[in-house]
């Protein structure tokens, strides 16, 4: 089964949810992004966003998170349903990534993807490349990420 014919192009498959929590964003950002509003909830509430937020990095590892453990279930249900799923690799890069809005302490982000379009990798006859639009919105609804990327699949 090849991707393409998993999902249609266009409609939006939710990959799974992550809430962020205080110690998990000073986690990352100590690791990862150490600026003030990530890291210090007292400072963060007199900065620009008025809260302490996740970093953008944060809000899109979450995305892949949730996307891997999504291909794993749904790699085991094709296989109980006795499908092979397709046989996807990495990604070659991504655009348009916007952080459009902060990912606050206590929000639950719902992350999403979209297949728009397969082809064929005119280079490698043995693969394709599929561009989906990996989304995120927090728990009112509201988007907080989105970007747009590829990823090879083997045929």
């Amino acid at each position: 089964m090849r991707m393409a014919e998993l999902y249609p192009t266009g409609e939006a498959v939710e990959v799974g949810s992550l809430a962020f929590t205080t110690e998990d964003i000073v986690r990352f950002a100590r690791d990862f992004d150490p600026q003030p509003f990530h890291l210090d909830p007292e400072l963060a509430r007199n900065a620009l966003f008025g809260g302490l937020c996740a970093s953008g990095w944060h809000t899109s590892a979450g995305w892949m998170k949730c996307f891997v453990s999504f291909w794993a279930r749904e790699c085991r249900r094709l296989a109980a349903e006795g499908i092979a799923p397709p046989k996807l690799g990495p990604s070659p890069g991504f655009t348009g990534l916007a952080w459009l809005k902060p990912v606050f302490a206590g929000d639950t982000i719902t992350y999403s993807v979209t297949l728009l379009g397969s082809r064929a990798v005119t280079s490698r006859t043995d693969r394709l490349l599929n561009t989906i639009l990996c989304a995120g919105r927090n728990q009112n609804g509201e988007p907080v990420i989105r970007f747009e990327s590829t990823v090879l699949e083997f045929v």
